[in-house]
């Protein structure tokens, strides 16, 4: 926290900056605290900032100047990460908008005119159309101004005039929205502070509990372009101190939030992306961010020259009366009277010409519309300006004046003082003031409204304020709108049947030229497009008899599947269901009674029986007697039959007694009941059954007989307090007695006679009629005299204690279609899978949703062979997860073979089986998107696989509001050609997103349901952990007794419990829908309610029948306290929206347990996560998984972790104790080695019968041999291996060879650290990790070897991962609502735990209770009609020859509602942007005139997931620079290949920079060796993607002309958010004196007030300024912006710089791309590349793959994985020479950490060889691997081989048509190669 004088809180003084004393010593924080944005040389920057300002330098600066320095130095080496504000980070939470940042950002905008013209009404429209941005997007802020602050809402090089006018717009536009936003969005809050050290501040931020803060860092657009070009060339000269100043205060007050805990978003640099809202976030590591003073900068202000409460003291008197009669002026008009009555108080002709003019103005501003408001306006002239500046600081001090706001509310006037000046109109007036040419026609509004603001302002002077009344200036007419007609371009011709049927209502002229013409370049392109479009395929191709190549690579192939299948067993093997046992796997037959639907049919056996019988006519009857003896036959032969069953069944009885007998005698003679207890348990979970049902019962009741034990000792011992736990378990086990089968009479008289004792409530038993004694001495007889009952009473037992245990079922009742007893909504689901309708479930995780996606599953592989479900899976963890239950479920023997199976996996990393010959294909969103829209897969009939799709399963749909993939989610609702299940548990808006979903499958023609279910099965219990001060580690504490039974951590040390309701500290928030409060919550809360109610206040009363004695029953179940707790929310409700209500009471008293202290050391994440776990382990809590969402920080945790146990076991080693066991087991070797140097010595006698054998022992010797080196401890002792104390792995649960694991991980090539800390118990599980790695460490956590994860969010979503603690380990911006929601999930899994614990490590008080008091996201979903949509539409249409398929997915998208639009209403926007987007199709001659894809189309349509760098890239190869650029690439290779660099990083991967202030480019850029902005483009590339650029604007353009045109016919007359309308319905002009300009049709009107027209110079600015009403989304418009032409901001030259250096530290250093983020953004670059290649080789027909075998392309990094996968399997498979291969190419075995992988056996491999390992990335001497992508032959140096040049044109290998093309594939191939080995170089 900074530290502030209280005594100062109110005070508003500019303070100086601090020097150097100010930084406390810890500013810099430590090395090994780095987040993985920090890089290697932080610490060294920071220690350079030290040293600078500490130093005696002889530099002759100020204090000031040497803090400025400091400042701007730290706030560079911040690394923020760039995120969506509502999907990835904030959702509803509220944030803070720093108000003068918000003007400084709209104050810089490019297109206001406030230097010149003063268009204070264009600002005004600017905030409120930010502020509507972000109100559409569902954003949920305050805004707070600060006295202190004003001036950094100015641009930083401002005149004094331009200070004034920015001064005076600031207190406009507070007032304005003060006044007018609350009408239209009363939750915007807009407040004033002094300052924000002020504590009303800091008081507002304590209610309001914000999540962030944005704000301004001061870099804005100027003059980047000069700046970026000076980096590296020459110094850049000194800026003004007042832009210092400014820079420096604006970065003081991020810092200041940082410290405070406040993350910060940087509003400049904000871009909308449909629904999206990217910026860049600043994380608050407090630890790390030095103190600065808070400072303002100086500006030369003048002192007002008037006192304001004076000035109203005296006017307003004068006012009143006519105020006080008639309410027709508005505020702008009774400042501006006050004004001029200030400014003109008696004759003084030289300012009565201004004062004429200004008031003629504001009579205009009443009645001229708004459209006609554009003035060409000339440079103010001196006179005017300075009139101006006069009257700006009077205005500005009366709207600062306390009586001001009074006297407006007093008179009800209308607030319109955003439109107070405009000063274009102001100066053309006062210059037609001064040439005599001002004036009204009499009798009309402005001149009445002219004259009586004379009357106001200077009514002592007559007429000396007049106009002429005899130029006729305005005209009474027709007030209609008529905009000019602006000519709007025609279209090229298009007509396709399926899209004309929605396009019919759009009318547009038609362009009847034969074509467009084309440049003479873009002509010899597609001349020679059109020689490869005549070209053959390649004569190998799949019809061609199979090479011995080919051959060979099908055999690997099918031996690479198999080994997939082999491990998804094994993956499978480790599943469980939802009650914790193995899954059984059932054989499906399909069901010929389903008719093909798969609908439940239930054909009872009485049904079977009761056929009739057959036709008697058919046959003759046999005689009575006959049947008479057979009949007797066969009723002996079935007696005798029921006769043995019964025997055999007595048998089976009778063995399963016997056996519960002797293992119950082994259990007694075990000393501790715990012991005892669980021992019967883990029986019980064993045995199948049928044995449950003989023997179930009485194995409860010896577990309910050793709880008794316990808890008789502690009643011996007058401690019962501590063993309620205990009697909370015995509760739950005499409660599951009851419904256990295998009954006795004896099991239930001693449950009956324990109830009694313990003085729990009455249940009820059936009677048994089975009588057996029992084989143990029930422990309720050894309990004479002593008092066992509970106290206080049993019902508050029970909340206190057995809330865990309670009854949970909700209506449930047997259904003989699941194996379980399912719940009212559960049945539901079922009830809809079977009638076929679509669902939606909302349910919590651990709800029971699992069972729904497998019931689907079978339904669809019992009714056919052929139906096909698709489940849709957001990440590739959960896609394995639900395959490998497939597997494990279910099985199927299809009649024909034919390739088919029951499931198959296909994402882009590999496929398992064949994904369109399976029944169930689990695949990620992209996937399933290229299938739909694949023509090979959308033929008409039955059977083409498109058509066989009966269901798709969305998991996680919630995913749809992503703003990477959410789009893509969306297009797959839209597009499903069958009936859906979308499944989520964290949907916000689940009704309005359930009314979107049902009429998208309305107009499909299916039905959807909602099934909600807002319960978990098991409850999360929360805390908040604090490290101890010291923690002197000597290995894992031993479980406490204590632990034993014992729920949750409240007895564990460092734990802080987290009652629900305390996290409630702002009450605006409400209560959330999920905030759910356990039994003993309930009772804890009505007890402090009913405690602080007032009493005799009925408001504030808890009423009597919330009393649990009266409201719950005598056993109460989860139903009955759901009643209850709702009852308790509706009562504190009502307290929280009052705060004169006793709920802050309330809310202090359950506070107080995370109230404490915490220890401010406890933020170093990695070395207090060994204490937490430590105690975790103590009160056995473990598994645990800790989700931390900083991949780097994962790995470095479990790395101190692990250095920390492997270090005190060390210690331990070294010990007198150890050693002396070491020595023993050496000396036990020596003479073991010596026996068996004798018996060698023996020569056997061969032939010899008897006992001896061949070595000449006899078996007596060698079965005591054999004891001896079993059962010695130190035969087993092994001085390497962890010891059990230093790690938490539980080896008990391991079922294979763990040295057999370790060997497979190492030869994957897994760090050798990783391996070690797995055989401790740790994994790390996060998306960069290894696939192979991965699915070890969930196996082994599944099986409880693993007992600590430590993850980002890969295991957050659905995976089968049961823990028992999740842990948050360290704040992050992702740590969100919805994550926290979808980690904490993870803990107490149905099944497996009655509670789950979630704690909170490292993450402060208030961000918890913001977690835990979240509202969800609500979802907004994506406009998801893009260009590259449409083309592989028209792809899929024309190359399916219409199918009717394809013609039901493209009217299914295009006549549907969008989830972002709202409703159907403004389809008309979308149909009209489809048909501009087919039209920008037809300019770039991809589609014909009918929609028939054309040229480089199918090269687009595979670079779909580029968009819209894909549409650049076409254009430059279109254009033909590539083939130009590419012409020598054989003759200059290297510069070709960097300028081809430069050119694709400029399309590609864009990552745009900060804003390129002085001090970055000084300190960052100019002192690196790497590229840090990217340098310009080629003048030729950018004249082509200039004029694609303006072609797509131009198109556009119409496209917004066409729609105003035919749907607009109303002007814009209102402000965006407040609504508040501009001017009047005055005539338009007929003859003026004024430089009116025409009125603009496209661009806003209030643009247009700052002089612009309807010429766009960008697409940006085109989407940036367009009219209200008109949807005009930027990210879906075709087109890259080039710097510096059409952005602000430099490109970031990672890729480039790549390229070049091959260093991934300097990306990291200088480029600032996070060091866990580095190898997704090159292996993204390489599949773009890989994409290229393939997609031109197909193009090119020089191969012969298909749409679907686009999906086998991998980057580099992935082609890396699969290729060490292949190496492993042939390994594998070839024996000791594949495994010596495999060996070294692994590298050493062993590295310097000394961490060890057993070597294999030395008769399958020779001795592994070390050799030296890379120290870093940038170490170059790994050996190259093949290319992953299918290309051509290609020679050593990278050209194409003769074969090809051959086949490419029958002769072209040196001239001749398509040689350009050769080569421009040939560069792309070389540069590929070139940057996949430096890619793969730095995994050496």
């Amino acid at each position: 926290m900074v530290s502030t004088n209280e005594d100062a809180g109110e005070a508003s003084t500019i303070e100086a900056l601090s020097g150097p004393s100010r930084i406390p010593a810890d500013a810099s924080g430590s090395s090994d605290e780095l987040d993985d944005g920090n890089f290697p040389n932080e610490p060294e920057i920071d220690n350079e900032i030290r040293d600078d300002v500490s130093s005696n330098t002889s530099d002759i600066e100020s204090q000031d100047s040497q803090a400025s320095k400091h400042v701007l130095r730290w706030y560079r080496t911040t690394h923020p990460r760039f995120v969506d504000l509502v999907g990835d980070y904030a959702g509803n939470e509220l944030f803070l908008i720093e108000g003068d940042s918000l003007l400084l950002h709209c104050f810089a905008a490019p297109d206001l005119d406030f230097q010149n013209g003063y268009q204070l009404l264009h600002a005004t429209f600017l905030v409120e159309r930010f502020l509507q941005a972000l109100l559409q997007r569902k954003c949920n802020f305050h805004i707070a101004f600060f006295d202190e602050n004003k001036w950094l809402s100015l641009p930083s090089t401002s005149s004094p005039l331009l200070q004034e006018k920015c001064v005076f717009a600031r207190a406009a536009i507070i007032r304005h929205l003060q006044i007018n936003l609350g009408k239209t969005d009363p939750n915007v809050q807009i407040n004033e502070f002094c300052s924000l050290r002020s504590r009303s501040f800091r008081d507002y931020l304590m209610q309001t509990g914000m999540y962030f803060v944005m704000c301004h860092d001061g870099a804005l657009a100027e003059n980047n372009e000069a700046q970026v070009e000076k980096a590296g060339k020459e110094p850049i000269t000194r800026e003004s101190d007042k832009v210092v100043q400014s820079d420096v205060a604006r970065r003081v007050i991020i810092a200041y939030f940082l410290r405070d805990g406040y993350n910060v978003a940087l509003i400049n640099g904000l871009k909308w992306h449909d629904t999206k809202v990217m910026t860049a976030v600043l994380e608050s590591p407090s630890r790390t961010v030095p103190f600065f003073e808070l400072c303002s900068p100086h500006f030369d202000q003048q002192l007002p020259e008037y006192n304001a409460n004076s000035l109203l003291d005296q006017e307003i008197p004068k006012l009143r009366e006519y105020l006080d009669a008639n309410k027709t002026l508005t505020e702008r008009e009774v400042l501006s009277v006050l004004v001029v009555r200030a400014i003109f108080p008696g004759s003084q002709p030289d300012i009565e010409v201004m004062v004429t003019s200004f008031l003629y103005h504001s009579a205009m501003l009443r009645h001229l519309p708004l459209h006609r408001r554009s003035i060409n306006s000339n440079r103010a002239s001196e006179e005017t300006d300075t009139f101006l500046q006069k009257l700006l600081r009077i205005a500005t001090e009366i709207l600062h004046c306390d009586r001001w706001p009074e006297l407006m509310q007093d008179w009800c006037i209308s607030c319109d003082v955003g439109d107070f000046v405009d000063g274009r109109l102001l100066n053309a007036c006062s210059e037609a003031g001064r040439n005599g040419s001002l004036a009204l026609q009499p009798g009309i509004g402005a001149a009445e409204t002219w004259k009586l603001l004379t009357k106001l302002a200077a009514p002592q002077f007559g007429k000396s304020l007049a106009i002429k009344d005899d130029v006729p200036l305005y005209e009474r007419q027709s007030s209609q709108f008529h905009a000019p007609h602006i000519e709007t371009g025609a279209v090229l011709p298009f007509s396709n049947h399926v899209f004309d049927t929605h396009m019919e209502s759009i009318r547009l002229s038609i362009d009847k030229s034969p074509s467009s013409e084309l440049s003479r370049d873009a002509a010899t392109i597609f001349r020679e497009l059109s020689h490869w479009h005549n070209a053959k395929r390649p004569l190998t191709s799949t019809k061609a008899n199979p090479t011995p190549q080919t051959q060979l690579q099908e055999l690997k192939a099918q031996k690479r599947n198999q080994r997939f299948m082999a491990e998804m067993q094994n993956y499978s093997a480790s599943l469980t269901h939802s009650v914790g046992g193995s899954l059984k796997r059932e054989t499906i037959q399909v069901d010929t009674s389903t008719n093909g639907q798969g609908s439940h049919k239930n054909i009872s056996k009485k049904y079977v029986q009761n056929k009739q019988p057959a036709d008697k006519s058919s046959g003759g009857t046999k005689p009575e007697h006959s049947k008479k003896n057979k009949n007797a036959g066969k009723r002996a032969r079935e007696e005798k039959l029921e006769a043995e069953q019964s025997r055999k069944a007595e048998e089976k009885v009778a063995i399963a007694i016997s056996a519960w007998q002797n293992s119950c005698r082994v259990y007694e003679a075990q000393r501790y009941p715990q012991v005892q207890y669980t021992s019967a348990k883990g029986y019980l979970d064993t045995i199948d059954e049928k044995k449950r049902e003989i023997i179930g019962a009485e194995v409860k009741c010896y577990m309910l007989n050793a709880l008794l034990r316990l808890w008789i000792s502690q009643c011996r011992t007058n401690d019962k307090n501590k063993g309620f736990p205990i009697l909370a378990l015995a509760f739950d086990t005499i409660r599951s007695i009851e419904t256990t089968p295998g009954l006795t009479r004896t099991v239930v008289n001693n449950v009956k006679e324990t109830i009694k004792a313990l003085g729990f409530s009455q249940m009820s038993f059936r009677d048994s009629s089975v009588e057996r004694p029992l084989p143990f001495q029930f422990s309720l007889a050894q309990s004479r005299g002593l008092n066992l009952t509970v106290h206080p009473s049993p019902l508050s037992f029970q909340l206190a204690y057995c809330g865990p245990y309670m009854d949970r079922n909700f209506d449930d009742a047997p259904d003989d279609r699941v194996p379980f007893r399912p719940d009212g909504w559960q049945r539901k689901v079922l009830d809809e899978i079977d009638a076929g309708h679509s669902l939606l479930v909302v349910a919590p995780t651990s709800a029971g949703k699992t069972f729904i996606s497998f019931y689907a599953m079978r339904q669809v592989l019992r009714a056919s062979n052929e139906g096909v479900l698709v489940y849709v899976a957001p990440t590739k963890a959960l896609v394995n997860q639900i395959a490998a239950e497939i597997e494990a479920r279910f099985s199927k023997t299809f009649p024909h073979g034919g390739g088919k199976s029951v499931w198959a996996i296909h994402t882009r990393d590999y496929r398992i089986n064949n994904p369109t010959g399976c029944q169930v294909l689990v695949t990620v969103p992209h996937v399933l998107q290229i299938m739909l829209l694949s023509p090979s897969n959308a033929g008409a009939g039955d059977k083409s696989w498109s058509n066989r799709v009966k269901r798709i399963i969305f998991d996680e749909v919630h995913s749809i509001g992503q703003a990477e993939d959410g789009v893509v989610w969306e297009q797959l609702l839209l597009l499903a050609p069958c009936p859906i299940i979308a499944l989520s548990a964290t949907i916000g808006n689940p009704e309005s997103f359930s009314d979107w979903l049902e009429s998208t499958q309305k107009s499909l023609g299916h039905e959807l349901t909602m099934v909600r279910h807002p319960y978990r099965y098991s409850d999360l219990r929360k805390f908040v952990y604090s490290a101890p001060t010291e923690f002197p580690f000597a290995g894992l504490p031993e479980p406490v007794d204590t632990s034993f039974a014992r729920l949750g951590l409240d007895e564990a040390r460092g734990f802080a419990f987290l009652h629900p309701v305390a996290s409630l500290v702002n009450k605006s928030r409400g209560i959330p829908d999920d905030l759910h409060l356990e039994a003993r919550d309930c009772e804890t809360l009505w007890q402090a309610m009913k405690r602080h109610q007032v009493q005799g206040e009925k408001r504030w009363d808890v009423p009597d029948k919330l009393d649990p004695e009266s409201q719950l029953p005598s056993v109460v179940r989860k139903i009955d306290v759901i009643k209850w707790e709702a009852g308790l929310k509706e009562v504190l409700r009502s307290w929280m929206a009052d705060n004169s209500s006793p709920f802050d009471k309330v809310l202090d008293e359950l506070s107080k347990p995370i109230n404490r202290p915490i220890p401010s050391h406890t933020s170093n994440l990695r070395m207090t996560t060994l204490p937490l776990l430590c105690s975790l382990h103590e009160q056995d809590a473990l598994p645990a998984l800790l989700f931390n969402y900083n991949r780097t920080e994962c790995e470095a945790i479990a790395r101190t972790v692990l250095s920390q146990l492997k270090h005190a076991e060390d210690k331990y080693k070294a010990t007198p104790k150890f050693q002396k066991r070491v020595k023993e087991k050496e000396d036990w070797e020596k003479a073991k080695a010596l026996e068996a140097a004798k018996k060698t010595a023996k020569k056997p006698i061969k032939g010899k019968k008897g006992d001896e054998q061949d070595d000449g022992l006899t078996s007596k010797e060698m079965q005591r041999d054999a004891a001896e080196t079993d059962f010695s401890s130190i035969a087993s002792f092994d001085p390497e291996a962890p010891l059990d104390k230093f790690s938490f792995a539980n080896t008990k649960k391991l079922s294979e060879d763990l040295d057999e694991i370790k060997m497979k991980l190492h030869k994957r090539g897994i760090d050798l650290w990783l391996i070690a800390a797995l055989c401790r118990g740790i994994g790390v599980h996060h998306a960069g990790m290894n696939r192979g790695y991965r699915q070890t460490v969930e196996m082994l956590f599944r099986a409880g070897f693993l007992r600590v994860v430590i993850a980002t969010g890969t295991l957050a979503l659905g995976i089968n991962m049961p823990t028992r603690t999740v842990v948050f380990s360290g704040d992050s911006v992702f740590l969100t609502a919805l994550n926290y929601r979808q980690a904490a999930g993870r803990a107490g899994r149905r099944g497996f735990d009655v509670l789950g614990n979630v704690v909170f490590h490292g993450v402060t008080p208030d961000k918890v209770c913001r977690l835990v008091s979240s509202r969800l996201p609500e979802l907004n979903g994506h406009f998801p009609i893009t260009t590259t949509l449409v083309l592989r539409l028209f792809s899929l249409l024309h190359e399916s020859k219409n199918s009717p398929f394809a013609v039901r997915a493209i009217n299914s998208l295009l006549s549907q509602p969008r989830l972002y639009m709202g409703s159907s209403e403004r389809k008309t926007e979308v149909l009209h942007h489809l048909r501009f987007s087919i039209e920008y199709l037809r300019r770039q001659h991809l589609l014909d005139s009918t929609g028939a894809p054309l040229n480089f189309a199918g090269c687009l349509a595979h670079l779909y997931y580029t968009e819209n760098s894909s549409f650049a890239f076409h254009a430059l190869l279109k254009g033909g620079y590539f083939h130009e650029l590419c012409r020598n690439i054989r003759k200059n290779p290297p510069a070709i290949l960097e300028t081809l660099m430069l050119i694709m990083s400029h399309i590609f991967g864009r990552h745009e920079c900060r804003r390129a202030d002085k001090d970055f480019i000084e300190d960052i850029v100019k002192r690196s060796s790497s590229v840090v902005f990217l340098p310009k483009l080629p003048e030729q590339a950018v004249k082509i993607l200039r004029a694609h650029n303006q072609e797509t604007l131009d198109i556009f353009s119409t496209y917004v002309k066409t729609y105003v045109d035919q749907h607009m016919k109303e002007p814009e007359t209102c402000l965006p958010l407040t609504k508040v309308k501009i001017g009047g319905d005055m005539a338009t002009m007929q003859e003026s004196s004024l430089p009116v300009l025409p009125p603009t049709k496209v661009r806003s009107a209030f643009v247009a007030l700052s002089g612009h027209d309807d010429h766009f110079r960008s697409i940006s600015d085109l989407c940036r300024t367009a009219r209200d009403g008109v949807f005009l989304e930027e990210a879906v418009i075709p087109h890259v912006d080039i710097y510096p032409e059409e952005t602000d901001t430099p490109l970031n030259a990672y890729l480039y710089d790549f390229f070049r250096n091959g260093s991934v530290q300097d990306l990291a250093r200088a480029n600032g791309i996070r060091k866990g983020d580095v190898w997704f953004a090159l292996n993204d670059f390489s599949l773009v590349l890989a994409t290229i290649v393939t997609s031109l080789q197909n193009f090119m027909k020089l191969t012969d793959n298909s749409d679907m075998d686009m999906l086998d392309l991998k980057g580099a990094f992935d082609a890396r994985e699969d290729s060490k996968d292949n190496d492993l399997f042939e390994a594998e498979e070839g024996g000791e020479e594949a495994e010596q291969n495999l060996d070294s190419e692994q590298g050493p075995s062993q590295m310097r950490t000394g961490y060890q992988v057993p070597s294999p056996s030395s008769t399958t491999t020779k001795k592994m060889k070390a050799k030296k390992v890379a120290d870093s990335w940038e170490d170059d001497d790994a050996e190259d691997e093949q290319t992953p992508v299918d290309t051509p032959p290609t020679s050593p140096t990278g050209t194409l081989t003769p074969s090809v040049e051959m086949h490419s044109s029958t002769g072209i290998a040196d001239v001749g048509e398509g040689k350009g093309l050769l080569l421009v594939l040939e560069a792309f191939i070389r540069l590929k190669k070139e940057f996949d080995e430096k890619f793969r170089a730095i995994w050496a």
